[in-house]
């Protein structure tokens, strides 16, 4: 029977803190990743299961008292707590058991895949698929609408999550349909349209009507970006549709530094009606073209 203290190289009095350095140490060695020895599959998953019952003072205590037969399929008769469920860090467990048997059907919080502990753990995912025998745990996905402010300038929210509160926090740039990665779910963002700032991506378009003197004379106007107004020089003899390019000043990319652009398309507006002294000088200006 495997010894979970010896595997891990730890001594039963180990710290929290010293757990889960023999844990990240033995676990980067014996990745199947990393160590292509043919019995790194094996030993991976026990160093996982090791670190999974030591980290948590209840199944830590059933170890201790049982050893590894506690948590073999089948189990190990004995008194033993049943339907309840503790934490420890980000992961979550749950004892269910029926019958005579306390240990049976003891739930290990979905990290029955070691690779799953190890994403938790070292914060990325691990690549590891070999022949479909790896199966992921299916994660909760909760849903979150947010405006379009929020979307672009990012936002923390307050909600309830298993019976926890938790404080979410969004970046900024998410977009609509974006799902974003916590410790243990996932939360799929909806953003709500802005009325007049239409999204592609990171960069932003705005249509701005400008008047037929000023599209000819030229002059100067302000027009909205999402971090305020800015001024804009209109070219004498501006056409409709002649797009102005502001570097820089579209959304942000989450977690990034850099940022998309924003687009100012004039559009000239055409009176419905016009003055019989309006109607002359446009007569007059006709005949200079």
């Amino acid at each position: 029977m495997v010894d979970y203290y010896e595997l891990l190289g730890v001594s039963k009095n180990a710290s929290d803190a010293e757990l889960k350095a023999a844990y990240r140490k033995q676990a980067l060695k014996w990745h199947p990743d990393r160590n292509k020895s043919p019995e790194a599959n094996e030993k991976f998953k026990q160093i996982n299961k090791a670190f999974e019952v030591l980290s948590d003072s209840k199944k830590k205590e059933l170890y201790d008292q049982y050893g590894a037969e506690a948590f073999e399929k089948g189990g190990f008769p004995g008194a033993g707590p049943q339907g309840q469920t503790y934490r420890q860090g980000p992961f979550t467990y749950t004892y269910s058991s029926s019958g005579e048997n306390p240990f049976e059907g003891i739930d290990f919080g979905g990290f029955s895949d070691p690779f799953e502990i190890f994403e938790q753990f070292f914060g990325f995912q691990s690549p590891f698929s070999r022949g479909g025998r790896r199966t992921r745990t299916r994660r909760e996905i909760y849903e979150l609408e947010l405006t379009f402010d929020e979307a672009v300038h990012g936002v923390e929210k307050h909600t309830v999550i298993k019976g926890d509160r938790k404080t979410i926090k969004i970046p900024a740039g998410v977009d609509d349909g974006m799902r974003i990665r916590f410790s243990d779910f996932d939360v799929q963002v909806t953003v709500r349209p802005h009325p007049y700032f239409k999204r592609d991506g990171q960069d932003i378009y705005f249509e701005k009507e400008i008047s037929y003197p000023l599209a000819v004379l030229g002059g100067v106007i302000e027009a909205p970006t999402i971090d305020g107004q800015v001024k804009l020089k209109i070219r004498p003899g501006t056409q409709s549709g002649t797009t102005v390019r502001l570097r820089g000043q579209g959304i942000p990319y989450p977690n990034s530094n850099q940022r998309g652009d924003q687009y100012v398309i004039y559009k000239i507006k055409v009176p419905d009606r016009v003055s019989s002294k309006d109607k002359r000088l446009l007569e007059e200006l006709e005949k200079e073209f």
